[in-house]
């Protein structure tokens, strides 16, 4: 039936029979590619029934879908014209693991980040309405993504209006029994109808004249309503709520979908799905399978960064009751699942709220507490003020781990950390470390800790490239290291680019210096070397606008220092999709980039 389906005009003219059939043959189709080309397949595997209903009642792309973090839309994407590349996915060239409008007319909003999806379909919705067309305007948000403070913000806006918005509540972390599934089923048939609404809306037409029958009548529904509903959040800010419902049940699904698309007030329907659904070692664990490698990945024996810092964090905690370890719901993406089970004390998950997890921490230090952040880089973006006017401002000794800095592969654009650098260089009493290494890694961590003033360490996505990493040393705050001495050519290194800038080195017979430090530059250093050099290249794995070669410019040209420098880095635009060994490749941030620059 799959090799039927080419776009959702296709599936209209199917009876319930065949859309089950349907949706057991995508289930084994995303089974056998997400396998092969790597992706989120536990989310995608929760949503294939949902995703069929909606493109089965509404009229794409004239109505609007807006997934959030949009990692969940293969099977949107399978119904859109795009079935043939998903064995593209993820990869150079091919398919986003996400929305993309550039990708397809289908994909109304751009996604990756979390929490986004009520702001952006309100925004259509209310388009709509100011255009005067009938175009309906859905958001899909995950019970995760509604903890992002965004979406608070977004559903009191959307409360507040009166714009034909139907939100889709995705609630994978909450069971039905039987018997409550089947009465929440049938009142939420029966109250999205149009009787029903007809009678509601008439009725409370007729008690405003009486008004203590109107509020006796409102608290009785709402009584009712609570008895087997958990709809007063909603309803107090303003919106219907229905459900919740079975989220893997297509009859239901239509059928509730079809009655909630002839209204137009906004309007949660709250539908409960099974993370890999229909796999069982993906509903047994699905947080192991919520995003999983391509096949022909091999594991290597080395630890990843991520790893280490989880090391440091379980072996310095040992000693320092005051540690207090915070992640904006990444445990297990930032190394850390090992020290939530040994210190549940010192360990806070404050859901997705990178907003909150900054000012948070600062509070903490305020304390005389050590609170560490592990947050990915991408995702500092969204606590940004927070770093400046809560952390910087008042100087209070933070620690951020940045996992995920520079480019991370097939995430892509929406998650590689391609900006910190640059942003964070220019904040006041920030110091920035970029190690090489797990070792320097382990090192500037220690020295963060000793620190009184806030501290950011970035580090890559991927292996350390050292077996042994364990330590109590320390680096000196602003020194970097000379690691190979040349003639001619100077190559100063940050972070992960350090060993490809010592082949470059090896080869050319230049001199190769680990900066270690983006702030306080090692500015002795710098000019000893551009005295003794003829040509300077400056390296990183962040965009070339602002970052650690244009710190090192901007210290020669206010010295008056005139020796030719190179800055490669990463371009002035978004970078694109693959394994990092290809975009790396593509930007020349590799050595043969080192030595081809030397050249110009």
């Amino acid at each position: 039936m799959l090799d039927l389906i080419h776009y959702p005009k296709d599936i209209k003219q199917l009876n319930l029979t065949q859309l089950q059939s349907l949706a057991d043959e995508i289930r084994a189709f995303l089974i056998e590619n997400i396998q092969k080309t790597g992706g989120h397949l536990a989310p995608n595997l929760g949503t294939i029934e949902m995703s069929i209903a909606m493109h089965y009642v509404f009229d794409t792309p004239k109505d609007s879908f807006v997934f959030d973090v949009g990692h969940q839309a293969y099977t949107h994407k399978i119904l859109t014209g795009r079935k043939e590349k998903i064995h593209t996915l993820r990869q150079k060239g091919g398919l986003s693991g996400f929305t993309k409008r550039a990708e397809s007319e289908y994909d109304s909003f751009g996604a990756g980040h979390s929490s986004t999806s009520i702001s952006a379909a309100l925004g259509i919705a209310i388009a709509n309405g100011i255009k005067g067309n009938n175009h309906k305007s859905i958001a899909v948000i995950g019970d995760g993504a509604l903890t992002g403070g965004m979406s608070f913000e977004a559903l009191n806006h959307t409360g507040d209006s009166n714009a034909d918005l139907l939100i889709i509540l995705n609630d994978n972390d909450m069971s039905i029994s039987k018997n409550v599934g089947a009465m929440s089923k049938y009142l939420t048939k029966l109250i999205s109808g149009k009787i029903y609404s007809s009678m509601k809306n008439k009725s409370l037409g007729f008690l405003e004249k009486m008004p203590r029958m109107h509020e006796f009548a409102k608290r009785s529904e709402e009584h009712l309503k609570g008895m087997v509903l958990p709809s007063t959040l909603f309803e107090e800010l303003g919106l219907d709520y229905y459900g919740p419902i079975d989220g893997h049940d297509l009859p239901t699904l239509i059928k509730t979908l079809q009655n909630l698309k002839t209204q137009k007030k906004p309007r949660l329907l709250h539908i409960i799905t099974k993370k890999g659904y229909g796999l069982d070692s993906a509903e047994n664990d699905p947080c192991k399978f919520h995003g999983i490698a391509p096949a022909s990945d091999s594991s290597s024996i080395l630890d990843s960064y991520s790893h280490i810092f989880g090391r440091w964090l379980i072996n310095t905690a040992a000693n320092n009751k005051d540690l207090m370890a915070i992640t904006p719901a990444m445990c297990t993406g930032s190394g850390m699942s090992e020290f939530e089970q040994k210190f549940p004390e010192q360990y806070f998950d404050v859901g997705i709220a990178e907003q909150h997890a900054v000012t948070f921490a600062g509070g903490l230090a305020t304390q005389g507490l050590k609170p560490i952040v592990a947050i990915y880089s991408t995702f500092l973006q969204r606590g940004y003020d927070q770093l400046i006017h809560d952390i910087a401002l008042q100087n209070l000794n933070v620690i951020f781990a940045i996992d995920r800095a520079g480019l991370v592969g097939a995430d892509g654009a929406t998650h590689a950390g391609s900006f910190d650098l640059s942003f964070l260089r220019c904040i006041p009493n920030l110091t920035i470390m970029a190690p090489s290494n797990g070792l320097e890694m382990y090192q500037m961590l220690n020295t963060a800790f000793t620190m009184k003033s806030p501290v950011c360490i970035r580090y890559p996505r991927g292996v350390a490239n050292v077996e042994n990493y364990e330590t109590q040393d320390t680096v000196e705050i602003g020194k970097a290291k000379v690691l190979l001495k040349g003639e001619k050519t100077a190559i100063f290194a940050f972070g992960n680019r350090v060993e490809v800038a010592l082949e470059a080195g090896t080869e050319l017979g230049a001199s190769v210096i680990d900066m270690r430090f983006v702030k306080p530059l090692d500015t002795q250093l710098i000019e000893e070397i551009a005295s003794t050099h003829q040509q300077l290249i400056t390296i990183e794995d962040n965009v070339i606008s602002g970052g650690g070669g244009s710190a090192i410019s901007e210290y020669l040209h206010q010295q008056k220092i005139t020796t030719p420098l190179r800055i490669l880095g990463l371009p002035d635009e978004f970078t694109e999709q693959g394994t990092q060994a290809e975009l790396y490749q593509q930007y020349g941030l590799t050595t043969k980039g080192i030595i081809n620059a030397t050249k110009i």
